[in-house]
């Protein structure tokens, strides 16, 4: 099946399960779900276009089209995906939602790995979520405000932050890069303007390496930092991305070597462990 019978097909479909009703659409009908001129008029486009689109003809829609139709169909994140894979080819930018923390099964996966620091991240690197173990290892966010957990913010602006990595440059390069691709993907938001200015203002190094245009996705690599209680510390960090919510990443930090395994049980099993904030 070609991508324009696959768009006409979903499209058929997610428009046929829909209640006129509950659309404030009455009268009789022959078939189920709202008719084509509904549809099109709940996406402000024309009603040829929109049966174009279900016929097959027309070509690849607009991704504003595509939005457009999303919100009319009230698709799902996920049908939203599908709906721009099949319409061109590759998934929509992310949209941000407003929630700002993680559902509970996902904080007690993060409680649940004991010995592996995890924290979960918007594109900006505003930090929502963490385990004990990042809060021992890496920065205790507890201690923060909400704009203050903030990894960017914290690797260029505090200098403790910075002292605590093993190779500064190439983690702030790093991050940067990487919230320039998040950015992208995310699409460009109020938080992302208003840090991207602040860090310009007042970092010359971040605002240097912004001017590099580098771009990354976080993937996976190796976190080494400057424990003051433990010492040197090597992770190996990975990045996933969490289902339902495209606006987020999960990355977690496993001790890359037994010995950094066994400074991990000593700092977790500390009794009153407190940690010095040392960023990530």
């Amino acid at each position: 099946m070609d991508e324009e019978n696959r768009l006409s097909t979903f499209l058929k479909d997610r428009r046929k399960r829909l209640d006129p009703e509950t659309f404030g659409f009455s009268g009789r009908r022959r078939t189920p779900g709202l008719r084509r001129e509904e549809v099109a008029q709940r996406a402000n486009i024309s009603t040829t276009w929109y049966t174009w689109l279900e016929q097959g003809r027309g070509g690849a829609p607009s991704p504003r089209v595509l939005e457009s139709l999303a919100n009319a169909l009230m698709l799902t994140e996920a049908e939203r995906e599908h709906l721009f894979l099949v319409g061109l080819g590759r998934p929509p930018k992310a949209s941000p939602t407003s929630q700002d923390g993680v559902t509970l099964r996902l904080q007690r996966f993060l409680d649940a790995l004991t010995l592996i620091p995890a924290i979960v991240a918007t594109p900006q690197w505003d930090i929502i979520a963490w385990n004990d173990a990042a809060r021992v290892a890496l920065t205790d966010y507890t201690t923060l405000s909400k704009n203050e957990r903030n990894i960017l913010r914290r690797i260029f602006l505090d200098p403790e932050t910075r002292a605590a990595q093993e190779d500064w440059e190439s983690v702030a390069r790093f991050l940067v890069a990487t919230f320039r691709a998040g950015t992208a993907r995310a699409g460009e938001s109020d938080r992302a303007s208003e840090l991207l200015a602040e860090l310009s203002r007042k970092s010359a190094e971040f605002a240097a390496m912004w001017a590099d245009n580098d771009v990354r996705s976080t993937g996976e690599g190796i976190k080494r930092i400057r424990h003051p209680l433990a010492g040197p510390i090597a992770f190996e960090f990975s990045s996933f991305a969490v289902d339902g919510r495209p606006d987020l990443k999960l990355v977690t930090y496993t001790p890359a070597e037994e010995d950094d395994a066994e400074k991990m049980r000593r700092l977790c099993h500390r009794s009153g462990a407190q940690n010095d904030d040392i960023g990530v």
